[in-house]
C-alpha cells in the first residue's frame, strides 16, 4: 500500500522564475529609481530656498497695520484709537526715517520735523494735523467720535502713502 501512494504522490518542483529581468537588474533598477527621485526632491527643495524672500517695507507694515486697525474704529474709544494709530504711525517714521520718535513729545517731533529735508511741505502739514489730533484727544480729553477716530486714520493712511489719497 505504501508503494502504491508513493507511486501516485511525486515530489514538489522547485519555484519556476518566469521573469524575463533578472533579479539584480531589478534591484539596481529599484535603487537608481529612488537615488533620481531623491536628487529631485533635493534640487526642489534647494531652489526654494534660494528663491528671495519678500521683505515687508516699513511703509508696507504700516498700511497694512492701518487696514487692521481700520475694524476697530467702532470698536475701541477714540482715546485707545488714537494712542493706536499714532504707535503705527511713529514706528512708521521711526523704521522708514530714521527719527528717533518713541520718546518725543508732539512738539519735539514736530520740531525735528520742519528741520529735516526728509519730509515735504504736506508731509509736515499732515504730521502736524494728525498730532494735534491726536494729543488734543488723548490729553485734552477732547470728547472725540468715531467719525474723528476715521479721520485720523484717514491722516495717518494718507501720510504713509505720501500724501496721495488713494483710489477709492
Amino acid at each position: 500500500m505504501h508503494r502504491i501512494l508513493a507511486q501516485q504522490l511525486h515530489d514538489i518542483a522547485p519555484p519556476v522564475d518566469y521573469s524575463l529581468i533578472p533579479t539584480w537588474a531589478i534591484f539596481a533598477g529599484t535603487c537608481c529609481a529612488l537615488a533620481l527621485i531623491g536628487g529631485i526632491a533635493w534640487w526642489i527643495i534647494r531652489a526654494r530656498q534660494r528663491r528671495p524672500k519678500h521683505v515687508e517695507s516699513a511703509r508696507e507694515r504700516a498700511l497694512r497695520a492701518l487696514r487692521e486697525a481700520e475694524a476697530d474704529v467702532a470698536r475701541l474709544t477714540p482715546y485707545q484709537f488714537s494712542i493706536r494709530i499714532s504707535d503705527i504711525l511713529r514706528r512708521y517714521v521711526s523704521e522708514e526715517h530714521n527719527v528717533p520718535l518713541t520718546r518725543q513729545t508732539s512738539v519735539e517731533f514736530l520740531s525735528a520735523v520742519k528741520e529735516s529735508s526728509q519730509f515735504s511741505s504736506e508731509d509736515k502739514s499732515l504730521l502736524n494735523d494728525f498730532l494735534n489730533r491726536c494729543d488734543l484727544i488723548k490729553f485734552a480729553r477732547y470728547d472725540a467720535t468715531a467719525e474723528d477716530s476715521r479721520t485720523l486714520l484717514e491722516e495717518a493712511s494718507r501720510f504713509v502713502r505720501g500724501g496721495a489719497l488713494e483710489p477709492a
